[in-house]
């Protein structure tokens, strides 16, 4: 019996009419183009197995362009014997992932008792269907509760490794068949079909528009259709790429440095660009910037960059520092004048890599090779000390 139950409850039905409620804060998340009134709806018809088949639906806006994925459910949640019906509308992003629920007019969600949903509830439920990452995952109904009840099964523990406590955070007491239920429609088969169909509507005004947008996930999917896997960008997407570098998301920032081909940066006005970048930048990107400058030719502008501000950074941005001078296959007479300077300024070990550095590239300026006997000179005294 219990198992006829558990298939009914991803059975999905029947849509409704797109006028919406929401209930209190479950709507957090949206975002921008779904704040948009749909131009016009396209819908299609997603069959999972044998027996479920349900209508998804694609808002457009007036132009014909896609804004964002939704689907009015109807789906019974099914518990000792019983089975409720439950109305939800969810709404995904145009790569599938979701975003925010609502009800249809006159809906509400209730537990194992009929107890309706606190505003509490509603709030709890859209931070655990959120969540890429769940308990639910890889656990069917039976594994997380005790056979016959909305309870907590206690063997849960052996299969996830978390604490009884810990999975009652994740779940609405009187509510796990929901919870779960939900949870499942909205990380389920039905992604894979929104990005396929997404794939389909793929353009130059897309590709702009996604690199453009506060989607993290739609600028990584962007990036990885722009540029080749050799880090070669398109040349029209450059600009967008490059100003995401200097967005507020550290993360994305590091993926399209990454990404990027040292050779974009191999001219002068791109070199400035990345150094004005990196001064205005935290330190996870700073160290992402030095890691890319590795891989280029630097310029001589750069590299007095680099020279003045070996001592005005930590040692972990001094040792790369020094490490990208080092490489080059010849570094100009006043950046190498530069490093002398700062060889009579730096701590012990910092001076002798500093020197090391110098010795490699065989300098010919008077002033540069003074500085250089003088270090060498201070180093002999302290020896005899």
């Amino acid at each position: 019996m219990m198992g006829t139950l558990l298939q009914t409850i991803f059975l999905v039905l029947i849509t409704f009419s797109p006028a919406f409620c929401i209930p209190g804060k479950g709507a957090s998340g949206i975002l921008e183009n779904e704040k948009m009134p749909p131009g016009k709806i396209r819908e299609f018809r997603i069959t999972e197995n044998d027996t479920l088949t349900y209508t998804l639906k694609l808002a457009l806006d007036k132009s014909g362009r896609p804004l964002y994925f939704f689907r009015n459910i109807f789906t019974p949640v099914c518990y000792t014997n019983e089975c409720k019906p439950v109305y939800i509308n969810f709404y995904w992003d145009l790569l599938g992932n979701y975003t925010h629920y609502d009800l249809p007019p006159g809906k509400i969600l209730t537990k194992v008792d009929h107890d309706e949903f606190k505003q509490e509830d509603y709030e709890k439920l859209q931070e655990i269907i959120v969540k890429p990452a769940s308990i639910f995952a890889d656990l069917k109904m039976e594994d997380l509760i005790t056979s016959g009840t909305d309870n907590l099964s206690d063997s849960v523990d052996a299969k996830t490794g978390a604490t009884l406590k810990t999975i009652k955070n994740e779940v609405i007491d009187g509510a796990v068949y929901t919870c779960f239920t939900l949870w499942h429609i909205a990380h389920g088969k039905v992604v894979p079909e929104m990005q396929k169909i997404t794939e389909g509507y793929k353009n130059d005004a897309m590709l702009h528009t996604f690199l453009n947008s506060s989607n993290h996930h739609y600028q990584y999917w962007a990036m990885d259709r722009v540029i080749s896997t050799e880090g070669k960008a398109r040349k029209t997407y450059l600009d967008d790429i490059l100003k995401l570098i200097r967005r507020d998301n550290v993360f994305t920032a590091k993926y399209a440095l990454q990404k990027l081909a040292g050779k974009h940066f191999a001219d002068e006005q791109m070199q400035e660009w990345l150094w004005e970048t990196y001064q205005k930048s935290n330190y996870t990107l700073q160290m992402a910037i030095l890691k890319k400058m590795k891989e280029m030719p630097v310029g001589g502008k750069l590299a007095s960059s680099l020279a003045l501000n070996l001592l005005k950074s930590n040692h972990e941005q001094f040792t790369n520092m020094l490490f990208i001078l080092k490489a080059q296959p010849q570094l100009p007479e006043p950046v190498l004048n530069q490093l002398s300077a700062k060889l009579l300024e730096a701590e012990t070990d910092d001076a002798g890599e500093i020197y090391r550095v110098l010795e490699q590239f065989t300098p010919r300026d008077k002033e540069t090779l003074t500085r250089i006997q003088q270090y060498k000179t201070s180093v002999n005294e302290k020896e005899k000390i």
